[in-house]
């Protein structure tokens, strides 16, 4: 009766095997931790920006209603001064002091419009531009203030892309 051939020196390779395959694997989870962990610090920027501007909008739209913010003066057409850097910069207003872990206060720019289909009423475009934990992480919304006699609509919008 013959025996099998003793196989020598085979559980090393296996070992080794192993252990590359549990580092590259831990390699891989910990790429992935850090790639969560920076898509929730951009999130996390967004939204205190998002969040600083939308309040920013909310104070600059209650101060043009109550006639106290100031106000670029009207044009015939929808207003396009919040897009250029040195026109926003010269009229933008910061209703809040500071915004917690922000680098700058939000800001915000109000201009008179007279909209050619409704002569008769009186409007304004509110842009209001919040910021993140850096200046590179900004939020744009507007609004469409619209005041008619004793009513007054509101037309919200969100920039997508920064103007400047």
């Amino acid at each position: 009766m013959k025996t099998a051939p003793h196989i020598r020196g085979a559980a090393l390779p296996i070992v080794l095997l192993i252990s590359s395959m549990m580092l590259i694997t831990s390699a891989a989870w910990f790429e992935t931790s850090l790639a969560a962990a920076r898509v929730s610090a951009n999130l996390r920027d967004t939204l205190q920006a998002f969040h600083a501007a939308d309040s920013a909008l909310t104070l600059c739209a209650r101060a043009v209603a109550a006639g106290t913010a100031p106000v670029a003066s009207a044009v015939a057409s929808e207003p396009t001064g919040w897009r250029l850097e040195s026109t926003f910069t010269a009229g933008a207003v910061t209703p809040i002091a500071v915004w917690p872990g922000s680098a700058m206060a939000p800001q915000c720019l109000a201009e008179a419009w007279r909209p050619s289909t409704r002569p008769e009423v009186s409007a304004y475009l509110l842009t209001a531009r919040g910021f993140g934990h850096t200046q590179e992480s900004q939020a744009w919304v507007q609004l469409e203030l619209v005041v008619a006699g004793n009513t007054t609509e509101q037309h919200w919008r969100r920039v997508t892309a920064r103007p400047f």
